[in-house]
């Protein structure tokens, strides 16, 4: 059997299961530059430089045998989803990182908990297990995470993917710490990481007494290379946030009083005992919170400082007005020179409002003139077309693209939600003080590095007569724009924001596997001439653009004939003393920006989520805010331990649940605490349980409380969340009917750790309802009983 490294000979070269395969060098050749030298000596466009960095993302492979060549093994190697870890693991099924000895004790490691916990393995990942390699992350049993860690703190695992969560809390000591991305998707598109994110994962890197050095490597990607990295890594880290919050057993906990049903015979004293604390009494033990403490200490001195800015600002601003300039103007021009010059100061200011004015004319006529051609490209051949943008440098890029069709005759809710968005089309814009009136239009476009464009109008720079035939690639198959509209709305609709503008921002999102070919077939720029291009000029937009250029050169003239008259040296002065303040002014504001987005973060709101959470308490009738009596439905929320602690109650207290059976009570709870449980979509032939009609039909009922209670908080600002989701509560009832781990996880849609993670909630909340006060004895006896029905193998294993 072949390895990575022949243990005797550490210069010899690394091999696979299935063949030889040589080591990349990282070294250039000579004469050769890398891409961060290019990109320094030749401004690329967005397309040029993510073609180049995808041809230099390095393979997984690759980057593992620079690790094992390096000695920089065991590593914890970060990739941002679960099934990006799995995959990795599978990747390297081929590859051996355990000589013989190690790859005999993994075995028998592997065969002992086999009969200790036959339910907990995972058999998908055993062979990447016997080869060094393992996935870590929330889709994995805890049991088999705890498995994958011990082997791995003893050297028998050399390499664990794993998502971000490792990065704070597990034992897993590692000599290198592997970021596969800078950046990860999330709901809105994709999310740089902060340099907070960035450094706890690299804080994983070395092993205290055994490294005296740890290692972190930054994988390249398309998306990202040197330049966003140093970005993250120089932008300096962020200051600690405060995540105290208020809820429902807080506020009761710290308020409640002497109950409604106490003893009438208690004496005064006791009474006095349970009298609760004031609101003063509240807001001083709130105000202790760490938010209170950092805001004592970093928010005072920002505020200081926002505050000096501010008044800097305010100064500084007099200095460029009309008003100071003109008089400036006075004291240091003869009055000659002072009349000469205000005078053709004025008139230029003039000319040059009537030069913008005539300019958004034109901008917006060649729009218009795109428009009309545009609707003649929805039917026939795909054209190609090339779209341009300015980023935030202000550097230009193009970018060569296939149209689709306009966003508007997709005809789907998704999309009909794009077009209604104010954020991609900006409204209407009037063409001239005439009154009319133009109303940009959407766009999808393909482009050749294999992003989808959402555009208006604003961002076409050309369009050209050839293009992707209208022509099925199958005799009776779609034609080539259907097919690319239905591979659009499979598509999550997480669009990027890439530039924007008064007529309309441009979107991009990633393309998938399935468009990849069709984007292939766009040619580059290079190889489409001006004779290729759609004449687009109408002739009113052919006269505006003669008017510009006319109006143009008019002010260009009268510029000419300021700087000749004779006091223009020293009015210059002034007017580049004002710029200089300008600019000053501009890096203030910067900076006043980033102390006000900082105050927000670390000023501790949590009072004022008291308060509004008091308001709903008291309208809820579970505790009078005045005279500090708790209700028995704030007695029993004022006990639980969960995410909303009036909610629960709500839910526990309804008489309703006194005639299910522990299985059915069970499947209740479990639909109170699937919170970021999620299926597996890629796994369409996989299924979950349904729960029984019964159950459904108290989740049902329930129902309408939780959209009381939701109506409630909206009414007092309160954003607790009041979950109850029938979704999974069949898999929970199937549990606690008796159902084997085996048999709950055939074809499961589900992965083992959110299932576990949902039955330990669900056990959690169980185990607490014969504990809590005011709580039927049947629902109580019923609880425990499905409680001890759950707690059972691999579950009662867990560790919390």
């Amino acid at each position: 059997m072949s390895h990575f490294q022949n243990l005797s000979s550490p210069k010899s070269e690394f091999y696979y299961v299935k063949g030889k395969r040589k080591v990349r060098t990282n070294k250039n050749e000579q004469g050769n530059r890398s891409p961060l030298d290019i990109s320094k000596q030749v401004q690329l466009s967005k397309h040029e430089l993510t073609n180049m960095r995808r041809s230099q993302v390095p393979l997984i492979r690759d980057t593992l045998s620079q690790l094992w060549e390096s000695d920089m093994l065991p590593a914890i190697w970060f990739i941002f989803s679960r099934r990006g870890c799995d995959a990795a693991v599978e990747y390297l099924e081929d590859c051996r990182l355990l000589h013989d000895c190690e790859a005999s004790e993994v075995e028998l490691e592997l065969k002992r908990f086999r009969m200790q916990y036959p339910d907990a393995i995972r058999e998908s990942a055993v062979k990447g297990l016997l080869r060094g390699v393992a996935a870590h992350h929330a889709g994995c049993l805890p049991l088999w995470k705890s498995f994958i860690e011990e082997l791995f703190q003893r050297g028998l695992v050399k390499v664990v993917f794993a998502t971000e969560t490792l990065a704070a809390g597990i034992n897993m000591p590692a000599r290198t710490a592997v970021i596969s991305s800078l950046s990860k998707r999330i709901d809105a598109g994709r999310h740089l990481l902060t340099p907070n994110e960035l450094f706890q994962m690299a804080g994983r890197a070395g092993r205290r007494g055994i490294d005296t050095v740890g290692h972190t490597v930054l994988v390249q990607t398309p998306y990202e290379g040197p330049e966003e990295c140093c970005d993250v890594i120089f932008s300096g880290l962020e200051p600690l946030v405060s995540q105290f919050t208020a809820s429902y057993g807080m506020v009761l906990n710290l308020l409640a009083g002497s109950k409604v049903t106490h003893n009438q015979k208690e004496s005064d004293d006791v009474k006095v005992k349970r009298s609760g604390r004031t609101l003063e009494e509240a807001r001083k033990l709130v105000e202790q919170s760490f938010g209170n403490y950092v805001g004592s200490n970093v928010m005072v001195a920002a505020k200081e400082e926002l505050e000096r800015i501010q008044n800097e600002i305010q100064y500084l601003s007099l200095e460029i007005t009309d008003e100071f300039i003109d008089r400036k103007c006075r004291e240091e021009l003869s009055g000659e020179d002072y009349a000469e010059i205000s005078l053709l100061q004025k008139k230029l200011k003039e000319e040059k409002q009537m030069r913008n004015e005539l300019k958004k004319r034109m901008e917006l006529e060649r729009m218009a003139a795109w428009k009309t051609r545009l609707e003649e490209f929805e039917s026939g051949h795909l054209p190609f077309m090339c779209l341009q943008y300015k980023d935030k440098d202000s550097v230009q890029h193009t970018i060569p693209a296939v149209f689709i069709g306009s966003l508007s005759s997709f005809a789907d809710e998704k999309i009909v939600s794009l077009v209604q968005d104010d954020s991609i089309a900006a409204g209407k814009q009037k063409v001239d003080s005439g009154g009319q009136q133009y109303d940009p239009s959407c766009y999808i476009a393909l482009s050749s590095d294999n992003s989808w464009y959402l555009f208006t109008e604003k961002w076409i720079k050309a369009v050209y007569k050839t293009g992707l035939p209208a022509v099925p690639s199958a005799e009776g198959g779609p034609l080539p724009r259907e097919t690319l509209r239905q591979l659009l709305l499979r598509e999550d609709m997480m669009w990027d924001k890439i530039a924007k503008s008064e007529y309309g921002s441009l979107l991009c999102m990633d393309g998938s596997l399935d468009t990849w070919s069709w984007s292939l077939n766009v040619p580059v720029l290079n190889s489409l001439s001006e004779e290729d291009e759609v004449e687009r000029f109408s002739q009113e937009h052919q006269d505006a653009v003669e008017c510009y250029k006319k109006q143009r050169r008019k002010v260009s003239q009268l510029k000419k004939t300021i700087r000749s008259t004779k006091g223009f040296k020293e009015f210059q002065k002034i007017i580049d003393m004002r710029n200089f303040t300008k600019e000053k002014i501009e890096r203030l504001e910067a900076r006043s920006r980033r102390l006000t987005r900082r105050i927000r973060q670390i000023e501790p709101t949590g009072w004022k989520e008291f308060l509004q959470i008091g308001k709903v308490i008291q309208e809820a009738r579970a505790l009078d805010m005045n005279t500090q009596v708790i209700y028995p439905l704030g007695e029993t929320a004022a006990a639980i331990r969960g995410e909303n602690e009036l909610w629960l109650a709500m839910v526990l207290r309804n008489k309703i649940l006194l005639d299910l059976k522990p299985s059915q009570l069970a499947a209740i709870c479990g639909s109170l605490v699937s919170e970021g449980i999620k299926l597996r979509p890629w796994k369409n032939s996989s299924y979950v349980y349904e729960p029984s009609s019964v159950v459904t039909g108290v989740i049902n009922y329930l129902e309408e409380q939780r959209n009381s209670l939701i109506d409630l908080q909206e009414r007092h600002g309160v954003k607790i969340p009041c979950e109850i989701d029938a979704q999974f509560a069949g898999m929970v009832e199937a549990w606690a009917s008796g159902l084997t781990w085996r048999e709950l996880m055939m074809d499961s849609a589900m992965d083992d750790g959110d299932l576990a993670r949902l039955l330990r909630r669900t056990i959690d909340l169980l185990a607490q309802i014969p504990k809590l006060p005011d709580i039927d004895p049947v629902l109580q006896k019923s609880a425990q009983i499905a409680c001890n029905i759950m707690d059972r193998v691999p579950i009662s294993e867990l560790a919390g």
